[in-house]
């Protein structure tokens, strides 16, 4: 198998990368059953390059990353597309001009424009073929009864669905945390009092409380954040959780067929959410330390440092439709098949389900009725 060169400018900026079969001259595409580069039209098959050793992948500094210092090796430019509906920055290959945008199912013209974005540092290649992301949406809509049948035909046609490749942040961060608060002990008194004119003796719950101070310490690793806003966040945090170690170090035959969203999250916006999730733990951090049956937690002094991120890329099977005016997508995790969809609910269903169940009702008051 002869691979292009690593960088294929199609301006001085922009790097491209093309597979073509050494049989055909057709693209290949990366088949998730084989963990090859399969050619649709001939069958021909060729190993994936070896890449950097797994493992560890390297972190980039947040800071310079924030002060536009990171090495120019670790930015590039991409052909993208921005969907005017959504929003959503995917790219396209460079000879497709109109097509569907795969997050909402605009139809867009690919007039690409230039995008310079910090490059995936890893990618957690596709474990599960079409077909199998296919069968597993089937199945979850198999047990949508109120779905319009129409929905469920969508399904069975066998239409195309779209692998994208979805932006993430991780971040590090190590924090240290002083407190200040307050731990309740619960203990109880008995009390007598009068009901329906006869004493009887209750237990009355009251708590004890003392002030407590201290320090905690957590260590964060690879707090995830989705980096798109293509797709509602509800369906991605449907689809968690992610095997994280199996992220390889980036390559772009791992993309070879397959589409890939660039980021819209921007990195400090990433970063606050992230904070937003360490401040959670943190706090429950601090309730564990101090103990006690209750807590109240006065005040958090957090320093934050040593933080580092990547950006990586995370497979998700995609279809999305338009039904009466109105877009719904299907997702499926690209690596555990877990399924998460919008779909608009039969009326028609609905109606009938409502008419069965008054019956059932007045059947069953008949009987009791009946009985008595």
């Amino acid at each position: 198998m002869s691979y292009p060169p690593e960088d294929l400018p199609a301006s001085p900026n922009i790097e491209e990368h093309r597979f073509p079969c050494d049989q055909c001259g057709a693209d290949l595409r990366f088949d998730p059953d084989r963990g090859a580069l399969t050619c649709d039209h001939c069958g021909f098959q060729a190993p994936l390059r070896e890449a950097a050793p797994k493992g560890q992948l390297a972190e980039l500094d947040y800071t310079r990353a924030l002060n536009d210092a990171l090495p120019e090796a670790e930015t590039e430019e991409t052909r993208a597309t921005t969907c005017p509906n959504c929003a959503a920055v995917f790219e396209f290959d460079a000879e497709i001009h109109a097509a569907e945008c795969p997050f909402c199912a605009t139809p867009v013209v690919t007039d690409t424009g230039m995008h310079r974005q910090i490059k995936p540092k890893g990618v957690a290649p596709f474990v599960l073929s079409e077909e199998a992301a296919r069968d597993a949406m089937t199945n979850w809509l198999g047990r949508l009864w109120f779905a319009p049948n129409g929905v469920k035909e969508y399904a069975r046609k066998g239409r195309r669905m779209a692998g994208i490749y979805v932006p993430y942040w991780t971040f590090d961060a190590d924090t240290r945390t002083a407190y200040s608060g307050q731990r309740g002990d619960d203990y109880y008194v008995e009390r007598t009092v009068m009901v329906d004119g006869k004493r009887e003796t209750r237990r009355q719950r009251k708590t004890r409380w003392s002030s407590r101070s201290g320090r905690v310490a957590r260590f964060f690793d690879d707090v995830l954040v989705l980096a798109s806003k293509g797709l509602p966040r509800r369906d991605t945090e449907a689809l968690a959780p992610w095997d994280l170690s199996q992220l390889e170090p980036y390559h772009p035959e791992f993309l070879a067929g397959f589409q890939a969203e660039g980021y819209t999250v921007e990195l400090a916006e990433g970063f606050g959410e992230a904070r937003a999730y360490m401040d959670r733990v943190i706090l429950r951090d601090v309730k564990f330390d101090i103990g006690g049956d209750r807590q109240r937690v006065q005040s958090l002094d957090t320093t934050v440092s040593d933080v580092t991120f990547k950006h990586v890329l995370l497979p998700v099977w995609l279809a999305a439709y338009k039904y009466r005016g109105k877009t719904y997508r299907f997702v499926v995790n690209g690596q555990t098949g877990r399924v998460k969809g919008e779909r608009p609910y039969s009326a028609m269903k609905i109606a009938i389900a409502v008419v069965l169940g008054l019956i059932v009702a007045g059947i069953v008051g008949y009987l009791v009725a009946t009985n008595q």
